[in-house]
C-alpha cells in the first residue's frame, strides 16, 4: 500500500508523475490534479503539456511572447538538440561547471593566472567585476577534481529533487541566487579581515540545496560515500557546526583550515534552511524518493554522496 502524496488516500496500485516524482491516487495521478511543479517547466500557461505533435499548443502567441530561448531561436521542444535540458536545469548547469571547468585551463595555459582571476575568480578587491558574481559560481579550482567532483556530486544527487519540488526557474534562481550570496559574503567578510583571497565554487548553491531538502525531509536517507546511511539531517547539522567554527577561525589553522571559505557555506546553509522554510507549506515531498526520470538509479532515500569538499579560495 502506498499513500498519496496529494490526499492520502491509501492505493494498491498508485501512480508515480515522472515530473516531480510524487505518488498518488488515480484522482490526483495527473499534473493539473495535484499542482505539480513540473507544470512550471512548460511554456503553455494554461499548464497543457506539449506533446511534440500537435503545433496548436503553441498558437497564439504573439511575436514578442515565448520563452527567451524561443526568441534566440533556441530549440528546446521534443526532438531537439537541448530537449534533454528541458525541464533538467539541474543537469545544464553541471554542464555549464564541465565547460567552464575546461575554460579556466584554457584561459590559464594561454592569458595567465592574472586572466583567469579577472574572468573567474570573485575577489575582495574587484567586486565591481559584476560577471564573477555569476562565473565564480560554475568555476573550481584548476589543476584538480576533487573541488567540482565534490559539489557536482551533491548537486546531481540532490539539485534535481529540489527541482522537482519548486520548478525548474525558481530552482535557477535559488541556485544563482544562494551562490553569488555566498561568496559575496565570503569576501565582505575578508575586506573587513583584510584578507585578499579570491572565491570560486559552488559550495554555497550545493549546500544550501542540501539545507533546503533537510527541512523538507529531514530523514532522508543518504549513503554517505555511498556505503554509509545517514539521515540528511545530520550531514547539514555535521557543515553547519563545521562552517560556524571555520568562520570563527578565518586565518585557517588546524583542522578548520586548508582553503576553505566557511562563511560562503555558512551562508549558503542559512539560505537554503530560509527557503525551505517559506516552501515547506507550500509543496509536499513524496513518501519515496526517486533520482532520475523514470526509472533512474535510485529508490527510497537513493544514494548521496560523499558531501563533497568546500568552497575554494585559490
Amino acid at each position: 500500500m502506498s499513500e498519496c502524496d496529494a490526499c492520502g488516500k491509501q492505493e494498491n496500485m498508485p501512480y508515480q508523475c515522472g515530473h516531480c516524482g510524487g505518488t498518488y491516487c488515480s484522482e490526483h495521478r495527473l499534473p493539473e490534479a495535484h499542482d505539480c511543479p513540473g507544470l512550471d517547466n512548460w511554456s503553455d500557461p494554461g499548464g497543457v503539456f506539449d506533446s511534440g505533435f500537435d503545433e496548436s499548443v503553441n498558437t497564439g502567441q504573439t511575436s514578442g511572447g515565448g520563452s527567451v530561448a524561443d526568441r534566440l531561436g533556441i530549440d528546446t521542444g521534443p526532438g531537439g538538440p537541448l530537449a534533454y535540458f528541458r525541464g533538467n536545469v539541474t543537469y545544464l548547469f553541471l554542464a555549464i561547471m564541465g565547460i567552464v571547468f575546461i575554460l579556466e585551463h584554457v584561459v590559464i595555459l594561454s592569458l595567465g593566472r592574472e586572466a583567469f582571476q579577472t574572468l573567474f575568480v570573485l575577489h575582495p578587491n574587484n567586486p565591481e567585476y559584476v560577471w564573477t558574481w555569476v562565473t565564480s559560481v560554475f568555476s573550481h579550482a584548476p589543476f584538480g577534481f576533487y573541488h567540482i567532483f565534490g559539489n557536482g556530486i551533491i548537486i546531481y544527487f540532490f539539485g534535481r529533487l529540489v527541482e522537482q519540488q519548486i520548478g525548474s526557474k525558481k530552482f535557477a534562481i535559488f541556485f544563482l541566487v544562494s551562490g553569488a550570496l555566498a561568496g559575496l559574503g565570503q569576501i565582505a567578510i575578508q575586506t573587513v579581515q583584510g584578507t585578499s583571497a579570491g572565491v570560486l565554487g559552488a559550495s554555497g548553491a550545493a549546500l544550501a540545496i542540501m539545507a533546503f531538502l533537510t527541512v523538507l525531509k529531514p530523514d532522508l536517507r543518504v549513503y554517505l560515500y555511498f556505503l554509509i546511511p545517514v539521515p540528511i539531517w545530520a550531514i547539514t547539522g555535521f557543515y553547519f557546526l563545521l562552517s560556524i567554527f571555520g568562520s570563527l577561525n578565518p586565518m585557517g589553522a588546524g583542522l578548520l583550515g586548508g582553503n576553505v571559505a566557511h562563511l560562503a557555506h555558512l551562508i549558503g546553509l542559512i539560505i537554503g534552511l530560509w527557503y525551505g522554510q517559506k516552501i515547506k507549506g507550500q509543496t509536499r515531498m513524496p513518501g519515496q524518493i526517486q533520482f532520475g526520470g523514470g526509472g533512474g538509479p535510485g529508490g527510497p532515500g537513493g544514494p548521496g554522496g560523499p558531501g563533497g569538499p568546500g568552497r575554494r579560495r585559490p
